[in-house]
């Protein structure tokens, strides 16, 4: 494939950082790829698999002569990471991110990029409860999908190389606004993860007569939850930057359970089969993604 880059970071070299690398430097998009994190030993994971071409803790050795640098941190680390590399990044440098929050962020970093270079949003739907560059894989991508978050400061060629990027990768791309993006993914994958946290929290410490009963939960009850073993700090940032959209997703979410709960007090047996039946339907048309 196409080189795209002479030299390409990513900062944060985790599930989904580690897993671009990799996949960048397999399909040959990249000249160079360097890995940048806090986490000498998860750097070391990182060169010891080959996700990267070089490793580094320092922001100018990450930032210098690089056409594009990709924030794969928690999304709360993101806007202070693009002024840590700005004193450091050549004129024209791009900068995007991998963030599934994207209303309140892609702003700020424009405003802190502002003179370096053009900032492309980005978000891949794509991941698992798994973190750290031990979890990554190359083929992460491969059939998902990937949003771009452009606004009106957008520069147009520099979204036509992300998007390059991304289909390089294997991902599946469209656009959206961030703040459609945010309101989508509030309900299509931070709700989720949320219910899930509050699952187990509800479960987890309960005992009947001594039992306890997470002894007891069985393969439903961990495929629920499966989600809920994704790192707290990445779902902590992820909540407290997309509050407004969480909350309407929540409300939703009550109402129905709400419905749920007066057809099983009621005794509406037709009802509730008839509620569960159209779950049950809307069920089937996930696409996996």
């Amino acid at each position: 494939m196409t080189q795209l880059f002479e030299r390409l970071a990513v900062a944060g070299v985790g599930l989904i950082g580690g897993s671009l690398a990799l996949a960048v430097r397999e399909a040959g998009l990249a000249g160079e790829v360097v890995g940048f994190g806090r986490s000498a030993e998860n750097l070391e994971v990182a060169r010891r698999r080959g996700l990267v071409d070089r490793i580094t803790r320092e922001a100018a050795s990450a930032a210098t002569d690089a056409d594009v640098i990709v924030l794969a941190g928690p999304v709360g680390t993101c806007a202070a990471l693009a002024a840590t590399f700005r004193p450091h990044a050549r004129s024209g440098t791009i900068l995007t991110d991998v963030a599934s929050v994207k209303g309140g962020l892609v702003p700020v970093l424009e405003a802190r990029w502002a003179g370096i270079g053009p900032v492309v949003g980005a978000h891949p739907v794509a991941g698992s409860e798994a973190s750290g560059a031990a979890a990554a894989r190359g083929d992460l991508f491969r059939g998902r999908r990937c949003i771009l978050t452009p606004t009106p400061a957008t520069d147009r060629a520099a979204l036509a190389r992300i998007r390059a990027l991304w289909e390089g990768v294997g991902a599946r791309v469209e656009e959206m606004s961030p703040v459609l993006h945010d309101d989508v993914m509030a309900r299509a994958s931070h709700l989720p993860h949320l219910l899930a946290y509050a699952l187990v929290a509800a479960v987890g410490r309960v005992e009947i007569e001594g039992r306890r009963v997470l002894d007891y939960a069985g393969t439903g009850f961990a495929d629920t939850t499966r989600i809920a073993g994704s790192p707290a700090e990445l779902w902590r940032d992820i909540a407290l930057a997309n509050v407004a959209s969480i909350r309407t997703a929540l409300a939703e979410f009550r109402a129905v359970l709400d419905r749920i709960e007066h057809l099983v007090v009621d005794g509406n047996g037709a009802g509730l089969e008839a509620a569960l039946a159209e779950a049950r339907a809307l069920r089937g048309r996930l696409r996996g993604d």
